[in-house]
């Protein structure tokens, strides 16, 4: 089997390992060239971006920009130029838009797509030389040290004291020890993009690029693909109305011909009525309703990556989160300490913690970063030691001096060990690790005052229960003097007369905001799951924590393994928090729940996160934390990896949707209004009602302005005061639709009106339709002000709380004053000039639109008030 390249994977890790002597010597110039000819490059298979054609032909993709092309191609047969034109027109406009929106959008996460250290240290030819991590081929020996990247899978040849951070690829916040041998088992392997925090290593490389663990990640997530709610509902809606244009069109050609229109005639009717029908700025409105909710979210911290993802947000119902620096800082922090006897916060100035600290921080390889003077090392050590100098336990310069023998710590030990000066001349050997442990080798504990008194076993094992059932990580530290002439450390398994000085509970802690963003998700109807790979116990503690409610224990990947999918989705309806999961988990827990009928937003920093962050309706990646491949697999990137920013981002969604809502009524209704004063029209003894330059005109420049400023609409304050949307609901709901029709049946008919009562008083024809159209124009300033709110009257919302809409709505009314006066405007779009009365009664007539919009609004209002008197 061979790659896309045409390469071989290499074979999987196995038993045989190379000998000391060909570690030592490494591979050769030459094998390397061969071997990087065979397997490729270290790197992982990057998605490629669209290219910008690609993008541009996007913009095309729909049933109204079809119809719009047909009727611009029939348009330039029968040779009526400005006709076509001015459709042309409307379709670039609306390309050049969505194409500037989404090249922009892309380019704003840069995300790169290998996490392989871009350097590392590796033996050939006997030397120890440093190479791009992208050289790596199998076989090479790599060398490792505390802070490095790993930069491939490597099986380790020789280990001292390794620990390895695997949150990136497990969700555990804590290191994991790795050993070298023939016994270690699978513990002698350390994967790519994983990082050193602890010891040094030396390790043969089993796989590289796409053939890592991070690789097969990689292609797991590029193999999943997601349309986002806003997406189906907008596409389910232009279907619509690109069937209901078609088949009207269709109609009213049929029709003109039977009443004896010429053909031409005939065409060119249905033609203004299927441009009348078909609200051409639908697409760009909607483009420009996204692109705010774009703009307001990168204020607020977050990079969206894909316009409808803005929108998706704020649909969705369950926020399914990873624990480590999501919800938490995945940094710990020493909380508590049970010393002397009781326990005490980590600050309280009590001599019994400090020695206990002091302790830890004595046996401890924490070191102080030459660079920023902060501590470095593994997250344990480098806790203990910070609090140990945050209560006075030791000072910063002392850490830096080396012990007088040290053991790191080693799993078969479950302790690390070291002999320092003591106070009074004498040598203390110090010891850190596991409760257990220690209390076997203790004979001794500190009391209340600080005196040595007798081993009480059982009070210490009370104290490591009800720690660890806080969800926290229980170390405990001790203290011995050795004798004058005792040898510092002569056999570190054989710890022994030691005094216990206490035990200290860690916690990677939840982030500050958590706690009430969750309960302000739980007050507007979305549930948050914790789904991490960290044990139950510290993932329920942490869940309590913030305030993510649980019916039941918690779900674990063993468990998930052994239920079907429709178990799952019972389980998930009991409990918040799924724990022990590997990347495949989290993508059954994703599809299980949206087949359910959720819209989930998944939450992540990691490249365990990614799959899931793809599959999802919306992924939600950390931008300072999270890895570059859960950035590039998710929509939305918090800039500021504050969980609190998902809430806004919520709120602002909601707040998008709306307008996206009150955008689609304002068009519909002229949707409705403008075909159906033309159909009616076809019926009477009259020429045709309008020119399609003149619909094009109304719709493009009148229709235009005010649908673009409608979508700059500010929230109403109550959008996280409901429950999501329906994931079955449409883009408008029964009532919306129901506006729609009887607004625009009004609008229809007073432009019909308008027109035959100018017919009927002698006007000429272009007369009445300038007169029409410049009822209509009016009808669509009140009607923008209507479209503001659902249910609140329009004279109880502030006119300048969007001083767009007030302005675009009067720059509405001028410009067609301009192009009724104006000799361009009557040349072009055949209006004529119109007398002041004309122009009174115009608006007049339009004004009743108003009445009968709140009309409506006060019954839904009423309706809604009479359902919760009941409920």
């Amino acid at each position: 089997m061979t790659d896309d390249a045409g390469r071989r994977p290499p074979d999987p890790p196995g038993t045989a390992r190379p000998s000391t002597a060909a570690v030592r010597r490494g591979l050769s110039a030459d094998e390397v060239e061969r071997r990087r000819e065979e397997y490729g490059p270290n790197v992982l298979g990057a998605a490629r971006p669209a290219s910008w054609w690609r993008i541009l032909l996007r913009q095309f993709v729909s049933p109204l920009i079809f119809l719009l092309l047909v009727s611009a191609v029939v348009t330039g047969i029968l040779q009526r130029w400005i006709d076509t034109a001015s459709i042309l027109l409307v379709l670039v406009g609306n390309a050049a838009i969505g194409f500037w929106q989404e090249r922009r959008a892309a380019g704003e996460v840069a995300a790169l797509q290998s996490l392989t250290a871009p350097r590392c240290r590796v033996r050939r030819d006997g030397e120890v030389v440093e190479i791009d991590a992208e050289g790596l081929v199998p076989d090479d020996v790599v060398l490792l040290a505390s802070g490095d990247r790993v930069p491939a899978d490597l099986r380790l040849h020789e280990a001292r004291g390794l620990r390895v951070d695997e949150s990136m690829l497990t969700g555990e916040s804590a290191a994991v020890s790795k050993v070298a041998g023939d016994e270690a088992g699978d513990r002698d392997l350390v994967f790519g993009g994983t990082l050193v925090t602890t010891g040094r290593a030396t390790g043969v490389v089993v796989a590289t690029g796409a053939h890592t663990q991070l690789g097969e990640i990689d292609a797991l997530v590029h193999g999943v693909e997601t349309r986002t709610p806003l997406q189906v509902l907008i596409d389910r809606l232009e279907r619509r109305i690109g069937w209901v244009v078609g088949f009207v069109g269709l109609f009213v050609l049929v029709a003109g011909l039977v009443v004896g229109l010429d053909a031409g005639d005939a065409l060119l009717t249905a033609i203004a009525l299927a441009v009348a029908t078909i609200p051409e700025g639908l697409p760009v409105a909607l483009t420009v309703a996204m692109s705010i909710g774009v703009t307001r979210m990168a204020r607020r911290h977050a990079v969206v990556r894909s316009l409808p993802a803005v929108e998706t947000l704020g649909s969705t119902t369950v926020i399914a989160s990873d624990k480590t620096g999501t919800i938490t800082e995945n940094r710990l922090t020493v909380e508590t300490v049970w010393a002397g006897g009781a326990v005490h916060a980590a600050s309280e100035p009590v001599a019994a913690v400090a020695a206990a600290l002091a302790a830890g921080a004595w046996a401890n390889e924490a070191r102080v970063d030459p660079a920023s003077g902060a501590l470095a090392g593994d997250a344990v050590d480098v806790a203990i030691a910070q609090a140990a100098l945050d209560v006075g336990g030791v000072r910063l310069a002392d850490l830096g001096r080396p012990p007088i023998a040290e053991v790191p710590y080693e799993p078969e030990l479950r302790s690390s060990q070291a002999v320092r000066p003591g106070p009074d001349g004498g040598r203390v050997h110090y010891a850190k690790g596991a409760p257990g442990a220690l209390l076997e080798a203790s004979v001794a504990m500190l009391g209340p005052d600080g005196e040595r008194v007798p081993l009480d076993r059982a009070a210490v094992e009370r104290a490591e229960q009800e720690l660890a059932d806080r969800g926290l990580r229980v170390i405990a530290t001790a203290s011995r003097e050795l004798g004058p002439d005792e040898p510092a450390i002569a056999d570190p398994a054989a710890l022994g007369g030691l005094t216990l000085l206490g035990l200290v509970g860690l916690v990677d802690p939840p982030r500050p905001g958590v706690a009430d963003a969750i309960r302000r998700c739980r007050d507007a109807g979305i549930a948050v799951k914790m789904v991490t790979g960290d044990h139950p116990s510290t993932a329920a503690a942490i869940a309590e924590r913030v305030g993510i409610p649980s019916e039941g224990p918690p779900l674990t990947g063993a468990e998930l393994e052994a239920i079907s999918d429709h178990e799952v989705a019972a389980r998930l309806r009991e409990t918040a928090v799924v724990a022990r999961v590997t990347p495949q988990d989290k993508l059954r827990i994703v599809s299980v729940l949206e087949e359910h009928g959720e819209v989930v937003a998944v939450t992540g920093d990691g490249v365990n996160d990614a799959p899931a962050l793809r599959m999802a309706s919306l992924g939600v990646a950390m931008g300072r934390s999270g890895t570059d491949v859960a950035r590039e697999s998710s929509d939305i990137v918090l800039t500021d990896d504050d969980f609190v920013t998902i809430v806004d981002a919520v709120e602002q969604g909601r707040v998008t949707f709306a307008a996206i809502r009150k955008v689609a009524f304002f068009l519909l209704a002229n949707s409705v209004a403008a075909p159906l004063a033309v159909a009616l029209n076809l019926f009477t003894d009259t020429p045709l009602l309008f020119l399609p330059v003149q619909v094009l005109w109304f719709n493009l420049v009148l229709n235009g302005l005010q649908d673009v400023a409608l979508a700059f609409e500010p929230g109403e304050g109550d959008e996280l005061a409901a429950a999501p949307r329906r994931k079955d609901a449409g883009l408008l709901s029964r009532d919306i639709w129901i506006r729609i029709a009887v607004t625009g049946a009004w609008m229809g008919l007073c432009v019909l009106v308008a027109f035959h009562l100018a017919l009927e008083t002698g006007r000429s024809l272009e007369h009445a339709r300038t007169l029409a159209m410049t009822v209509f124009a009016f009808l669509n300033f009140f009607q923008a002000g209507t479209a503001r709110s659902e249910l609140r009257s329009v004279f109880a919302l502030r006119p300048w709380a969007n001083p767009l809409l007030l302005g675009a709505a009067v720059l509405a009314v001028v410009l067609q004053g301009l192009a009724v006066s104006t000799p361009i405007g009557q040349g072009v779009l055949g209006f004529v000039p119109l007398t002041l009365p004309e122009w009174i009664g115009a608006f007049l007539v339009a004004s009743t639109v108003l009445v009968v919009a709140e009309v409506d609004k006060w019954i839904r209002r009423r309706r809604g008030a009479s359902v919760r008197r009941v409920g």
